[in-house]
């Protein structure tokens, strides 16, 4: 019994909160309104601090592509203003080897948009250039993926009566992780010994026309949400043999968030266009063609979000640094008031005078008087 009541008195010495009892201790008001103004500094601390804990953000690591023996899907919806008989796409690699391009479709279509595809064409093209100026928006993209709207062109609303004048080709292929050409030009591919051609011979030149629109180019696994470089490009030919080309460079992408794990590819696109007139020195073969070099490196990007320890050590943090910071001010603003107080006698500080009248202290007569008589 007397160990135990030693170990309990040395518990008790070691406390490290000492209990004052409270008729030791007096209320104020200016305790009391610091008080109400601390507690409201850390709820609204602390109701902000949830939604920070809320909140994540995207996280970039680079390291070495070491895959080079898998696929590279390329993912293709683009419309030409020729019809389906004049033009053909296909892929040539590095290793001029050339791709079958039996997952694309040809689809006659008429090349001008509807009302309601123009207006979301607009739309596509204002996200599109805010992306560009503001690379943060890039991030919430990623965020919210699968929340996104499809960013297919959607279907006309009307029935036109007008001949289709154009084709859409959309689709998508599989080619080896190497540099090559996606090209759309006049006549359709047929293989070659020494790599492949295309039978324009019997197109007239009149007919040229490789006005196009891009309304989605991919790489890797499809993501509804995602909006890449050359979506909504629209581009006008201004002479019947003109060259549209496009160097893209493409960088492989882990994308791991909280709704999706995919494997896919980020671009970097620039663009180029000119008259081929071999008269001029301008030589070339009129038609649409893509020429993409795949990266080394391979980036990775995770969304993270804030642990709950974390949170918990920010939140003891804010009510302890309110606490102590509220204390100090409000003993040094007390301290102030005394020093000016007893400085110039006010308050408390104000001296008090006394006098007697009928035996009893009051303010009347003066109990000493510098004139009294003795």
């Amino acid at each position: 019994m007397h160990e135990e009541d030693n170990t309990l008195n040395f518990v008790k010495e070691m406390d490290a909160f000492p209990k004052v009892p409270e008729s030791y201790v007096e209320t104020t008001a200016s305790g009391g309104t610091v008080s109400v103004l601390a507690f409201t500094a850390m709820a609204l601390l602390a109701f902000f601090e949830f939604f920070v804990y809320r909140d994540t953000w995207m996280k970039y690591e680079y390291e070495v592509d070491k895959d080079f023996t898998s696929k590279l899907r390329i993912n293709i919806d683009i419309t030409v203003a020729m019809r389906c008989q004049f033009v053909g796409a296909d892929v040539l690699d590095l290793a001029e080897t050339m791709v079958a391009s039996d997952g694309l479709q040809y689809e006659p279509v008429i090349f001008e948009l509807s009302p309601q595809q123009r207006l979301w064409h607009r739309t596509l093209l204002l996200i599109q250039n805010h992306l560009r100026e503001e690379h943060s928006l890039q991030d919430v993209l990623f965020r919210n993926i699968m929340k996104g709207a499809p960013t297919a062109l959607p279907p006309r609303e009307d029935d036109p009566t007008q001949p289709l004048n154009a084709c859409r080709i959309h689709g998508h292929l599989y080619v080896n992780k190497v540099a090559g050409n996606f090209h759309i030009t006049v006549g359709k591919a047929i293989p070659h010994p020494r790599g492949h051609a295309h039978l324009a011979a019997l197109v007239s030149h009149e007919t040229y026309n490789f006005s196009h629109r891009i309304d989605h180019l991919s790489f890797g696994e499809e993501i509804p949400g995602i909006l890449n470089p050359l979506d909504g490009t629209e581009k006008v030919s201004a002479d019947h043999n003109q060259m549209f080309q496009y160097f893209i460079t493409i960088v492989p992408t882990k994308l791991q968030t909280y709704k999706v794990s995919a494997d896919t590819h980020q671009y970097s696109v620039t663009e180029r266009e000119r008259v081929i007139n071999h008269a001029a020195g301008s030589h070339g073969v009129s038609g649409i063609f893509m020429k993409y070099d795949i990266s080394s490196l391979m980036v990775k990007v995770t969304e993270q979000h804030m642990p709950f320890w974390q949170f918990l050590v920010r939140l003891c943090g804010i009510i302890g640094g309110i606490f102590s910071t509220t204390g100090m001010l409000h003993g040094l603003v007390g301290f102030c008031v005394d020093v000016v107080c007893c400085r110039f006698k006010l308050g408390v500080y104000k001296p008090k005078s006394m006098s007697v009248f009928d035996g009893h202290v009051n303010s009347l007569t003066p109990l000493l008087s510098e004139n009294a008589e003795h």
